[in-house]
């Protein structure tokens, strides 16, 4: 994917930035803002635009359903059925699937035809690969909805655990907001560069994806053979590991369950062996979109708090979900922004 890889995403993070600072403009202040579905949609916005530039307002609508599809099929059910068997929801999540194909079909073969393949995500697959050519139309249609839904959805979910953390901890907030000034005052001007100097943000990013990882369950599969620790596991044999349990072990962390963004901001705290860090996953079969959605939440998380202090409405605290493949999210989150100062 070379589109999602470290250098492509730094190529783009003018398109990005502007986005983000949207998001954090429409925001209404002083009431109570039910604020998962508002995030969802700015990121579907921003993850859609980088995937297919011109064409993504063609596509966001078919993605946003396509999203509701997957959601309804994991919503919990008195019944187990097998997967064979055409439940409403599965009818649903094909359809949507059939739709969204259907959308991106003729944009494919348009690009194709005119030899104008673009330089976003879809414009690289329609490159011949050194390694394996031209991909197949089908290919790219396979691909490409599974993709789309991914650069919105889990980090939707982090998003809301980022922004309750700015809200209970204001001096973090602040910290990020005095970051967050030198961002340029246009946010098309928004370079890497600006990206890379927003270290303490990038830094309370990644705590609170330690904390509250989106995906707080992850399947491997073992190929042969292996030992771990004092057991043994089968080839074949299938794998859960649990980033949740994993990011609150004291022998790698200290304080583990202390939110502490200064961690990443020391070499000796933050995590340099392998498979400690596991909200992307790791080693070959981790997540080939991670540069965009740090990218993404980032900004996000410093034009939000560039412009407003944040606080929770009295009530109840948000609780767990367990939503689309094992995600972590919270439920009914509201907060309400004030103007900073």
């Amino acid at each position: 994917m070379r589109g999602l890889r470290v250098q492509a995403v730094a190529a783009r993070i003018g398109e990005i930035a502007p986005q983000t600072a949207r998001f954090a403009d429409q925001w209404p202040t002083g009431q109570d803002v039910e604020i998962l579905p508002p995030v969802r949609h700015a990121l579907a916005e921003i993850g859609v635009s980088y995937l297919f530039s011109e064409d993504a307002p063609t596509l966001l609508p078919y993605a946003s359903q396509l999203f509701l599809a997957r959601e309804v099929l994991v919503r919990p059910s008195r019944w187990v059925w097998p997967r064979w068997i055409p439940t409403p929801a599965r009818r649903f999540r094909t359809r949507q699937q059939v739709a969204f194909t259907d959308a991106l079909r003729p944009i494919v073969r348009r690009r194709r035809s005119s030899g104008q393949l673009g330089d976003d995500m879809l414009g690289q697959m329609l490159r011949p690969s050194p390694h394996y050519g031209l991909l197949p139309e089908e290919a790219i249609l396979d691909t490409l909805p599974g993709i789309t839904v991914a650069t919105f959805e889990t980090p939707s979910r982090a998003a809301g655990w980022i922004l309750l953390h700015l809200a209970r901890h204001p001096q973090a907030a602040g910290r990020v907001a005095a970051e967050a000034a030198s961002l340029p005052a246009d946010p098309a001007a928004t370079t890497s560069t600006h990206l890379g100097s927003l270290q303490y943000t990038q830094a309370l990013v990644s705590e609170v994806l330690r904390l509250y990882p989106p995906s707080w369950l992850l399947t491997r599969r073992a190929p042969r053979q292996t030992q771990l620790a004092d057991y043994t596991i089968d080839a074949g044999s299938t794998v859960l590991v649990c980033p949740y349990t994993a990011h609150r072990d004291a022998r790698e962390f200290s304080e583990p369950d202390q939110f502490q963004p200064e961690r990443w901001l020391d070499e000796s705290g933050s995590p340099a062996k392998p498979g400690v860090f596991l909200s992307f996953g790791t080693g070959p079969h981790g997540c080939e979109g991670a540069a965009l959605a740090m990218a993404m939440l980032t900004l996000l998380t410093a034009q939000t708090a560039r412009c407003y202090h944040l606080s929770e409405p009295p009530g109840p605290e948000p609780s767990y979900q367990v939503t689309t493949l094992e995600g972590l999210a919270t439920v009914g989150l509201r907060l309400r922004a004030t103007l900073r100062g």
